[in-house]
């Protein structure tokens, strides 16, 4: 280990790590994700109506990520009296304008700020739902929710367990917080506590991907499951992502994977944020490699999660990634990749690979180097493509 005397020439001069996956020397993979032309979203109103999740003849609109959770708490509280919305300032919009002019519309006792307690406001919401209400509440950032984590996983989560067969539960519960970084968040704005919710039987865990995924997998949480869910949005894709949204109620099931490209050779696991990464290294490596085809799969509910899309898709490609921005240990990435392991051990013909944020808090410098990024998921593909 260096000392404290040691010259800054040795710092210098220490071996720099070059990725072995760029395509030509000049290649450039960790470009800026453009939104406006990524395979992800939804460009054309004609695009949407293709795809059989959504309603086939309806109207839609374009709207960036936090529009359509707007859209979407409008929608279930025009479908039901008995859907609340409450947070720390969700009253004049939220600090991501996810819940403006809901207020103005439906009124301050459906739609109202709490005090600045998150555990008051799980343990609220918790009541609520056990009276039949579906209350949405709002952490303000994920990094906030863990003074209310005795809340969730000791009453919300237990609570359709402890009634056993009285039928009662606190579904239509869901607690809703921005998650994940965005440039400049540091120690208390950065996190993604995904992986310790879905440690908890009860609880389903979801982070949707883009706008019209968003609206789908939100109503769906709200009217169609007797579980409590914590539902993580990217903030970073609050204003980034913007596609056709259906302006009609629908639902897109919970627990249910999304093969978005399909592919012969390598899967590619993901959710939230990173599958814009994964489809920029993707296409990087399919120019570079002429004939190779990687299958991409969004998880959207991380649990309970959709085991067999997973295991089907790599029994058929023999090689599999996982790539998630959370910590890589004790990660989502870990859970996946051992139930590759015990199920598809036979049809493998690399190691299933993780790429993760690493294991350490994220400062207010460097955060772009402890997140995972294009070049990272690039030579993780090219790595096992070559093994």
């Amino acid at each position: 280990m260096a000392s404290l005397r040691t010259p800054l020439r040795f710092f210098a001069q220490a071996p720099r790590r070059f990725y072995s996956g760029a395509p030509t020397p000049a290649a450039k993979l960790n470009l800026p994700i453009d939104y406006k032309t990524t395979p992800i979203l939804h460009h054309t109103s004609a695009s949407l109506s293709n795809t059989s999740e959504y309603p086939a003849a309806a109207t839609s609109k374009r709207l960036n990520l936090y529009q359509a959770i707007n859209s979407a708490l409008r929608t279930a509280l025009s479908k039901s009296d008995r859907t609340i919305v409450f947070g720390e300032d969700v009253g004049f919009g939220g600090v991501f304008r996810c819940s403006m002019d809901l207020q103005t519309e439906f009124g301050s006792d459906r739609v109202f700020n709490t005090p600045l307690t998150e555990q008051g406001i799980a343990g609220f919401a918790i009541g609520a739902a056990a009276e039949g209400m579906k209350p949405i509440a709002e952490i303000q950032f994920a990094d906030y929710v863990f003074p209310a984590f005795d809340q969730i996983v000791n009453e919300a989560a237990k609570f359709r367990y402890r009634e056993g067969g009285t039928g009662i539960n606190v579904g239509g519960l869901v607690i809703r917080m921005p998650c994940g970084a965005v440039g400049h968040g540091a120690l208390y704005h950065t996190q993604s506590p995904e992986s310790l919710f879905a440690h908890i039987p009860g609880l389903r865990v979801v982070m949707p991907r883009s706008p019209a995924q968003a609206k789908g997998l939100l109503l769906s949480s709200i009217f169609e499951h007797n579980d409590p869910v914590i539902f993580l949005e990217p903030k970073i894709l609050y204003r980034a992502a913007v596609e056709y949204v259906p302006n009609e109620y629908y639902t897109i099931p919970l627990s249910k994977a999304e093969v978005i490209k399909p592919g012969k050779d390598l899967t590619v696991i993901s959710y939230g944020q990173p599958l814009y990464l994964c489809s920029s290294a993707i296409s990087a490596i399919e120019k570079a490699m002429p004939g190779v085809n990687v299958e991409l799969i969004d998880l959207r509910t991380i649990y309970p999660w959709d085991r067999q899309t997973v295991i089907e898709s790599v029994k058929k490609t023999g090689r599999a990634i996982v790539v998630h921005e959370s910590m890589i240990n004790y990660g989502v990435g870990a859970e996946v990749a051992s139930t590759i392991q015990e199920s598809a051990f036979l049809r493998l013909e690399a190691p299933v690979k993780r790429v993760a944020g690493w294991s350490t808090h994220t400062g207010l410098s460097y955060e772009q180097f402890i997140l995972p990024d294009v070049t990272r998921i690039y030579d993780a593909i090219k790595q096992t493509l070559e093994y």
